[in-house]
């Protein structure tokens, strides 16, 4: 079910804007940072999710805090015309795969995954050819970050 677009004001995108920032802020201090009160904050943000616009709020790990320091970008080719649906279903299956989408060109879809080593990388990597539609992968190790990827990782971020 898609949901009417919902057209945000300057206050809607300054709350959105702090929640990314620091989803743990508080109602009273997104208010005090943009002139409402927590209340007001608050309605707001149950709109915003209401609408669809928040999702959900989460926590950002670092990768390396959880042992995974080796991460590559994999392009999936198919066998015939894999439906979105079934890729989003293997993916699943996946913890080391931390995004997936399809994609216009050769490849159907391009996976990013994350994993200890480059030992658990090539495990991951056969459980996902060993699905009966993939017809072949293509992937590229990731040696660095040449812009950070998070707010706090700071402009040398390297993993």
């Amino acid at each position: 079910m898609t949901r009417p677009a919902m057209t945000l004001d300057d206050l809607d995108r300054r709350i959105v804007t702090a929640l990314v920032a620091n989803a743990r802020s508080t109602f009273a201090e997104i208010g005090a940072a943009i002139g409402l009160s927590a209340p007001a904050v608050k309605r707001r943000v149950d709109r915003l999710r209401e609408a669809g616009v928040i999702t959900g709020f989460t926590t950002v790990v670092t990768p390396a805090a959880l042992g995974w320091r080796t991460e590559a970008y994999v392009e999936v080719y198919c066998v015939g015309a894999a439906p979105p649906r079934r890729l989003a279903e293997v993916v699943r299956n996946h913890p080391e795969i931390t995004a997936a989408m399809t994609v216009t060109g050769g490849a159907d879809a391009l996976l990013h995954i994350r994993a200890s080593d480059i030992g658990h990388f090539e495990e991951v990597l056969e459980r996902i050819r060993a699905e009966p539609f993939i017809r072949k992968t293509v992937s590229q190790i990731v040696l660095s970050h040449l812009i950070p990827t998070s707010p706090e990782a700071g402009a040398t971020n390297s993993r």
